[in-house]
């Protein structure tokens, strides 16, 4: 009796702790740490002072956005939310919302020149706006340039103009690499989504196949690498992460299928920034 007791507790408790994970991801707070760890990333390589505020709003306004993209671009989809599961995500993004509103009271007029043009190309991306393909999301290979450059201008252009750093060559060559390591790691969902993404779209595994993506992905995972020796100035802990950077995208092309894992690409893929964090953070104890 007190073995079966000990085994249904464990159930319950593995079963908690399950949709616990599950509510993590579906409510975009990994994809939100992913664009936080890029940021931190940002200031590793550049030794900036980063502005708390921005950073804090960038992560709270990206589970909100998020969300508000996944759940529901029509206004009163989201509201009126039957389902009982997507309230409670509702609910966390409203909060979300409201700490984002708060940070955004203490930012700067640069910051908020740069956060109109991001905002405008998020609009762009998750509202039909376009007369005809509607909006961003549907018309494919620019749909994953869009999220790049958002992402690209979002952990490295904003963060630099936020600490005063100029826009350098090297500051312009990292967020180029950003937005391509961000393409490159849209590839899994896109082929992940094969079946359910309408033809007409056209994304990459669609006009290409699911082969040819995974050697799209790995020749952009040399370019990405590459553009490291264009920098003027790069520390030895640079080297280190995006050599590891590199390894692991081949990793994520090579793992890359059209039957995935439930949780390959929302969130090992995803984790990469995280790793790359990890990485640089601990190059830089060993060579400061």
């Amino acid at each position: 009796m007190k073995a079966a007791y000990k085994q249904f507790a464990y159930f319950c408790l593995m079963r908690f702790v399950r949709q616990l994970f599950d509510f993590y991801l579906d409510a975009s707070i990994h994809v939100a740490l992913a664009i936080l760890s890029l940021i931190y990333v940002t200031g590793l390589l550049f030794h900036l002072s980063l502005n708390e505020h921005l950073t804090l709003f960038i992560f709270f306004a990206t589970i909100a956005s998020y969300n508000f993209i996944k759940y529901g671009v029509e206004a009163e989809k989201y509201i009126l939310v039957s389902n009982s599961y997507h309230r409670y995500i509702q609910f966390f993004s409203f909060i979300a919302a409201g700490i984002a509103a708060y940070h955004a009271n203490s930012l700067s007029f640069r910051d908020w020149t740069v956060l109109a043009v991001l905002a405008v190309l998020v609009v762009l991306y998750a509202l039909p706006v376009l007369p005809q393909a509607g909006n961003l999301r549907k018309m494919g290979v620019l749909k994953i340039l869009m999220v790049g450059f958002v992402w690209g201008g979002t952990t490295v252009i904003l963060p630099c103009m936020a600490a005063g750093r100029p826009l350098t060559w090297d500051v312009q060559v990292e967020a180029l690499q950003r937005l391509i390591l961000v393409m490159i790691l849209m590839l899994p969902f896109e082929v992940r989504d094969m079946a359910l993404d309408d033809p007409s779209l056209k994304t990459i595994p669609q006009r290409f196949g699911v082969n040819t993506t995974r050697f799209i992905g790995v020749v952009a995972s040399f370019v990405f690498f590459g553009l490291t020796w264009l920098k003027e100035q790069v520390y030895p802990s640079e080297w280190l992460g995006k050599t590891m950077v590199l390894l692991l995208l081949f990793l994520v092309m090579w793992r890359t299928r059209r039957r995935q894992s439930r949780y390959f690409a929302s969130f090992w893929v995803e984790a990469v920034p995280m790793l790359w964090l990890g990485i640089v953070w601990g190059a830089q104890a060993i060579y400061p």
